[in-house]
């Protein structure tokens, strides 16, 4: 996954994965962090791992939030997980045809280069497969944890998956997951 070496930097999606997915969300007061979330990131920091969070916002493009609410919930966001050290926002909409929406590799790369780390040195957790194929295009590794939302295909093409956010963190953390394939799982 990252060739044995723990990553220079893990970047979050933030929605369903960080936070409860709450479609179009621009107020703080909605956030809701996911189970494991500020453990992981804990683990994560103590590690001396850097952490980020790439968030498509198509809600901006669509009229239904604005950038400063955006900012808003990113706040409130940090405020409950702790400081990261980069965010990159996709605030564009499916039909528009940037290069930084998910499942395209820009705010991947661009996070990267804000961290001044080679994004094959990064790893991508997110909860669907548009967050892996991102990953994938970045030259990223990639970890899903998989959500209610996401479907079965995207679970069976991941190229690696954990049951939640702490054992996604604690398999990134080791060297050789237990499970080829899956992270923070034991032999069954």
């Amino acid at each position: 996954m990252t060739d044995g070496r723990i990553p220079a930097a893990v970047l979050f999606d933030r929605d369903g994965t960080l936070v409860e997915d709450v479609p179009y969300n621009g107020e703080p007061s909605r956030v809701v962090p996911r189970p494991g979330a500020r453990a992981a990131l804990v683990l994560l920091r103590r590690h001396g791992v850097r952490t980020g969070v790439v968030t498509n916002q198509s809600g901006v493009a669509r009229g239904l939030l604005t950038m400063a609410q955006v900012h808003r919930v990113n706040q409130r966001v940090e405020r409950l997980l702790g400081p990261f050290d980069v965010w990159a926002v996709c605030p564009h909409g499916p039909q528009d045809g940037c290069a930084c929406r998910k499942p395209a590799p820009g705010l991947l790369l661009a996070a990267a280069r804000r961290l001044g780390v080679p994004p094959d040195r990064c790893v991508v957790v997110g909860d669907i497969g548009s967050d892996m194929a991102a990953a994938a295009a970045a030259g990223a590794a990639g970890v899903l944890v998989p959500t209610p939302v996401t479907r079965p295909e995207e679970v069976r093409a991941a190229p690696c998956r954990a049951p939640d956010l702490l054992a996604a963190v604690r398999g990134l953390l080791v060297a050789a997951p237990a499970v080829p394939g899956t992270v923070g799982e034991e032999s069954r």
